[in-house]
C-alpha cells in the first residue's frame, strides 16, 4: 500500500493519469538548461504533449523508486484495479468517507495543487495534456478560501487608489 500511496501522491504533484504514470519512463525526464527537471510526456489519451516541471516532493519520490520500475519504466506500477482497491482501504485507515480513486489525484493536481495556488488555469491545462481549456474548466473549483485571498491582495492593491467623491 506504500507504493500506491506514493504514485497516488505522485500524480497530485504531477497530474498523470494512470496510464501515463504506468508509462512513465526515465528518458521522459528531462533536465532543461537552466537545470529544472520536467516530465516530458504525450499523453496516451489524447496523444497530446503533456510538459510538467517537477516539483521537489515528485523528485524525491523519483528517487525513493530509481531502479524498481521494469525496463525503463520510473516506477513499480500494479494494475489499476489493484491500485483502486488499495486506495479505497488507505481512505479507510485515513478516516477518508469519500470514494478515493486514482484519477482523484489528477483532480487534486489541478485544484489543490495549481489553481489555488495562483496557478492560470492555461498552464494547468498545458500542464495536464488537454486538448481545450474546456476540459480543464471542469477541474476548477476555486476554493472560498482562495477566493477571499485573491480579493484580498486586489485589495490591497487597489487601497487608496479610488476615493468616493463628496
Amino acid at each position: 500500500m506504500e507504493v500506491t500511496r506514493d504514485m497516488f501522491v505522485f500524480s497530485c504533484f504531477t497530474g498523470l493519469s494512470y496510464i501515463d504514470l504506468r508509462n512513465l519512463t526515465n528518458r521522459q525526464i528531462v533536465k532543461t538548461d537552466n537545470g529544472s527537471i520536467w516530465l516530458n510526456t504525450s499523453r496516451q489519451k489524447t496523444d497530446i504533449d503533456s510538459k510538467v516541471p517537477l516539483l521537489e516532493y515528485a523528485l524525491q519520490l523519483i528517487d525513493k523508486y530509481r531502479g524498481t520500475g521494469s525496463g525503463d519504466k520510473v516506477f513499480p506500477m500494479k494494475s489499476n484495479s489493484v491500485i483502486n482497491t488499495q486506495l479505497k482501504k488507505i481512505a479507510k485507515l485515513c478516516g477518508i468517507k469519500r470514494r478515493l480513486n486514482f484519477h482523484m489525484s489528477r483532480h487534486t493536481f489541478a485544484t489543490a495543487t495549481c489553481m489555488s495556488q495562483g496557478v492560470p488555469i492555461e498552464t494547468v491545462s498545458r500542464m495536464m495534456g488537454h486538448k481545450n481549456l474546456s476540459t480543464t474548466q471542469i477541474y476548477a473549483k476555486v476554493t472560498t478560501d482562495k477566493v477571499n485571498e485573491d480579493m484580498e491582495a486586489l485589495s490591497e492593491k487597489l487601497k487608496d487608489q479610488y476615493v468616493l467623491a463628496s
